[in-house]
């Protein structure tokens, strides 16, 4: 345990609480993650990869819709006393997912300028889970 402490101290975590929680938090998000993409699989896009992480930044889904790489970013929020789940995905959030996704794609031997791509976000929120599922939403500028 005192080595986990001490990673922990190194990221600003001093305590085993804070590592308790930032263990549930990623927990949390993975399965919101699964539930986004059983949703979206439900309305008929396809999976591909979860976690996509790369030092540009990192995407929760990317999927298919048809022909259209969709590459989707998942936010989960109990309440709204800070904010809704989809304020959370503030620009500066949306500019990184656009340079991992670029990345992926020219991993992938793609073509940014040649292939059909989009940006969504799932917003889910309340202790009820309300799914909300906003497609091309990337803000340019």
């Amino acid at each position: 345990m005192s080595n986990v402490l001490f990673n922990a101290r190194s990221v600003g975590l001093n305590s085993p609480i804070q590592v308790l929680n930032l263990f549930n938090k990623r927990q949390v998000g993975q399965q919101f993650e699964a539930l986004a993409e059983c949703y979206l699989s439900k309305q008929g896009l396809m999976p591909v990869t979860r976690n996509f992480h790369c030092r540009r930044g990192e995407i929760d889904l990317i999927m298919r819709d048809n022909n259209c790489w969709v590459f989707i970013e998942v936010k989960y929020r109990k309440q709204v006393r800070y904010g809704s789940a989809i304020e959370a995905v503030t620009w500066q959030k949306q500019q990184k997912i656009k340079r991992a996704a670029l990345f992926w794609l020219n991993k992938q031997g793609l073509s940014a300028e040649h292939t059909a791509f989009r940006f969504d976000i799932v917003a889910i929120q309340g202790s009820d889970h309300h799914i909300e599922w906003l497609t091309n939403t990337l803000v340019e500028g």
